[in-house]
């Protein structure tokens, strides 16, 4: 029987699922930081990312539920004030419907998710389920893509307000947000998961948590390109400009 990873270890090998599966390596995300999609295909992106963006606090409500550590409760609630905010027109979704207002598209249109591509709705409804249905370490795991977020939501930003006139910095405040909010969480999670992942198994469960989530997003970025970079194919009844 292999022995238990050290802690040093685990860090390690998680980060480096992150840097070869993370989805800044995407071609899609190349392009969006590049300033090489049209305002069409940053719609596209925006309305079907809020299909994720809207479940993540409905995941970790069902964390929350089955959990028993009120002290874990009690940190990671955090994430729902985040999203969701302490008020009507706070939070995190709120700040994702000022980039697709600012975008041009109707609140309807986003909102309702009626126009998002079924990869994205298939890919974002995986995730919730796998933190609903595995163990509470496996759903902190899954979390741990956060480790990996703050320096692609600074290219992001960069990147598109230089490259793209219909951006301001208020129209990216979310990712503003993000970058205190998403190492702050990753931390936790990390402690969490190499304080409570103490056997070779669990520690496999842990890996294959975070490449399984680094797949969702993946699979979100590969039916975006498909619909809308190459060959440009968006399903029957999806997003298209001129019925936005």
């Amino acid at each position: 029987m292999m022995q238990p990873r050290t802690e040093t270890e685990l860090e390690a090998e998680l980060r480096a699922i992150g840097a070869a599966r993370y989805h800044h390596l995407h071609p899609f995300h190349a392009l969006l930081h590049e300033g090489k999609l049209s305002k069409e295909q940053v719609q596209a992106w925006a309305l079907n990312r809020y299909v994720y963006q809207s479940r993540i606090p409905i995941k970790d409500a069902s964390l929350i539920a089955r959990c028993e550590d009120k002290d874990l409760r009690r940190i990671w609630r955090q994430r729902l004030i985040d999203h969701d905010g302490m008020a009507p027109g706070e939070g995190g979704i709120e700040r994702w419907l000022k980039l697709t207002d600012d975008l041009g598209l109707r609140r309807e249109a986003v909102t309702t998710m009626r126009l998002a591509l079924p990869a994205t709705r298939f890919a974002v409804d995986a995730y919730v389920a796998f933190v609903r249905e595995r163990s509470l370490l496996e759903a902190v795991a899954s979390s741990l893509t956060e480790l990996f977020s703050p320096d692609i939501i600074r290219t992001r930003m960069a990147g598109m307000l230089a490259s793209y006139p219909f951006v301001s910095k208020e129209t990216l405040a979310y990712f503003e947000a993000r970058t205190s909010e998403a190492p702050r969480d990753a931390d936790f999670a990390l402690a969490y998961v190499k304080r409570n992942a103490k056997t070779r198994e669990l520690q496999e469960l842990v890996l294959e948590a975070l490449r399984f989530k680094c797949g969702v997003l993946w699979a979100q970025l590969d039916a975006l390109y498909y619909a809308y970079v190459s060959p440009g194919d968006p399903p029957p009844g999806t997003f298209l400009s001129k019925r936005s």
